[in-house]
């Protein structure tokens, strides 16, 4: 126990102690179906904001979605307020009830979502381009279900435990 620091096992209890169980939320409603919600034309808006709270960019995504059997499409085309595009694929496998699995071209191995009651947790690592390299960021997505129609999602966004920013966006299926 030489090597023995206090202040890390204090700042690892405090990051257990602070993240809540995806099982909080079983009960909550409506219930989340992403074959459901994830189906037919979508369109996003959101922002991100920095460490330290400030919204450096704001997007609008059109999505469409679509499934077949147990394996989903869906196709995001990303506007940003300074006039960037950039677009992501993703293709969502249901693994068991609850779990599923995700894989876009700009994640990191697979995504993996659990679901419960109204809300999806999501947990992966993104690769962002960057001018000479690519970054790697660990995102985990917060993704509730407010009506049939909207879903709001949170996500946070990190490197070595440390927090890089966020991302707020809220999600409408098109009629």
């Amino acid at each position: 126990m030489k090597n023995f620091n206090p202040l890390l096992l204090i700042l690892l209890l405090t990051l257990v102690s602070c993240s809540t169980s995806i099982e909080a939320y079983k009960n909550m409603t409506p219930p989340l179906s992403l074959e459901k919600f994830f189906n037919g034309k979508l369109i996003a808006h959101g922002l991100f904001k920095d460490r330290f709270n400030k919204v450096k960019k704001t997007f609008v995504v059109k999505m469409e979605a679509s499934w077949k059997e147990n394996v989903g499409t869906l196709n995001e085309d990303f506007v940003y307020n300074d006039g960037t595009t950039s677009k992501r694929i993703w293709t969502l496998k249901k693994i068991q009830e609850n779990l599923f699995e995700g894989y876009a071209s700009d994640v990191s191995g697979k995504a993996i979502g659990k679901l419960s009651g109204n809300t999806l947790f999501w947990n992966y690592t993104l690769i962002l381009p960057e001018e000479n390299n690519h970054l790697q960021v660990h995102f985990e997505d917060w993704m509730y279900l407010i009506d049939e129609d909207t879903l709001l999602n949170h996500s946070y966004m990190s490197k070595y435990f440390i927090n890089l920013g966020e991302v707020i966006l809220s999600i409408r299926k098109i009629k």
